[in-house]
């Protein structure tokens, strides 16, 4: 799974298509900051770490997905009206998604937002 195509299947918003990308044993860690409302702890498996980042990327209205380089790895930025609203990080084996980051932090995600 590469991380072009994970885009493509985050921007379809499809939960199904989503969990079918995810290894049952994937692990999703957030970064809310304390301003945004994310699970405090670790999510496991392919169904629970799906409805996370699905609802992490809300109505498909006004949003695009770019696949960026991020601390030195691709990563999918969300954007809404040129501002950055997730950075979003996986780590792949086997063809499926075994980890995820979810940056949601406003303070994070600065740096990410468009320039004009």
């Amino acid at each position: 799974m590469s991380t072009d195509r994970w885009a493509d299947v985050l921007a379809g918003g499809d939960v199904d298509a989503l969990a079918a990308t995810l290894h049952r044993d994937v692990v999703l860690v957030s970064d809310g900051g304390g301003r945004v409302v994310t699970p405090l702890r670790p999510v496991r498996g392919a169904a629970p770490v799906s409805r996370v980042v699905s609802t992490a990327m809300g109505d498909a209205t006004g949003r695009t997905l770019t696949v960026e380089e991020v601390n030195g790895r691709r990563a999918v930025v969300v954007r809404r009206s040129g501002s950055a609203c997730a950075v979003v990080m996986t780590e792949v084996d086997g063809g499926l998604v075994t980890r995820v980051w979810l940056v949601l932090n406003p303070d994070k995600l600065v740096r990410w937002h468009a320039r004009r």
